[in-house]
């Protein structure tokens, strides 16, 4: 009952925000200085008939108020217009940018994961010590590095010189060259975050060393592996709130990331399509985006509350 209430205030404030956010994105595309019918129009040279043929399509002559209700009456049925540039519906122009994004974004956050949590656990259990000072120093370094300059440099490295792995496109669509072509890029992405995740997990790890059921537990002569697990399971809580913001930077980072590596993702289209206005199709990408993120932030809240209790 209680997974119920709280499931159910999440999805509410998911759809307050969205909608807040839907506005906030409607109002400032739409009220930007100049004719909205111009810059629907992008950089097409056109007739006022154009003009004039544009205006009631998009029903700019009504009220915002108005052109934001038709809009969002719209959306909720998962039709967001057609893009300015190809024509085509925003879904269909969106769709194959968004698969590459999201399979970069997540197999970089797998990486960060695993690396991050399992350095921090190891640079926790070796406090002061060689490692924790080798781990802790490379952290610091990653943490500061812009995301194209590391790029350059793996390209440079696997690309140019050993001549191990693809350093532009996304492959042919097997698993096998999918995780090839991505695999560059996954470890530009994933180094800087998985740097703030490693200091995370390490910060939290010693707070639960110094616990009294830690020391309990050594002195019952418990297994080490066990007393690992254990401080991992209660550290997890904050370490969790943590990765569903982390999601938020490496979507962030992505647009740098997917131009450095030539790779036809999301980023790549958001930045073209603000270019030439083409403001179906940012409206689109900004609001899924947006979606993504918090409801990953709130799956980790809601994951977090379980162990919390």
């Amino acid at each position: 009952m209680k997974d119920l209430k709280y499931i159910s205030i999440k999805l509410l404030e998911l759809i307050i925000s969205m909608i807040f956010i839907s506005i906030v994105i409607f109002s400032l595309l739409y009220l930007a200085p100049g004719d909205p019918a111009r810059v629907l129009l992008g950089v097409k040279q056109v007739s006022p008939e154009t003009l004039d043929a544009i205006r009631d399509q998009y029903h700019l002559n009504e009220p915002l108020i108005t052109q934001y209700w038709i809009w969002l009456s719209h959306a909720v049925t998962l039709d967001f217009g057609d893009s300015i540039r190809t024509g085509e519906s925003v879904l269909a122009t969106c769709g194959p940018y968004l698969i590459v994004t999201l399979k970069l974004v997540l197999f970089s956050f797998l990486l960060s994961v695993i690396l991050g949590i399992g350095l921090g656990t190891v640079s926790a259990k070796h406090k002061d010590k060689l490692s924790d000072k080798i781990i802790s120093n490379v952290a610091l370094v990653f943490t500061s590095a812009p995301s194209f300059a590391v790029g350059l440099l793996l390209i440079f490295i696997f690309g140019v010189k050993l001549g191990v792995l693809p350093i532009y496109g996304i492959g042919d669509g097997g698993l096998a060259s999918d995780i090839s072509h991505l695999l560059l890029p996954a470890i530009t992405l994933t180094v800087a975050v998985s740097a703030l995740l490693l200091r995370i997990t390490r910060s939290q790890m010693l707070k639960e060393t110094a616990s009294d059921y830690v020391t309990f537990m050594r002195a019952r002569a418990v297994a080490p592996y066990v007393i690992t697990r254990s401080k991992l399971i209660n550290a997890s809580a904050p370490i969790l709130t943590s990765m569903g913001l982390l999601l938020a930077t490496l979507f962030s980072a992505t647009l740098l990331v997917e131009t450095t590596f030539a790779i036809p993702g999301a980023g790549g289209l958001l930045a073209s399509s603000v270019v030439m206005k083409d403001v179906p199709v940012v409206q689109f990408l900004t609001l899924f985006l947006a979606f993504f993120i918090i409801v990953s932030q709130m799956i980790c809240d809601f994951i977090a509350s379980k162990i919390r209790r």
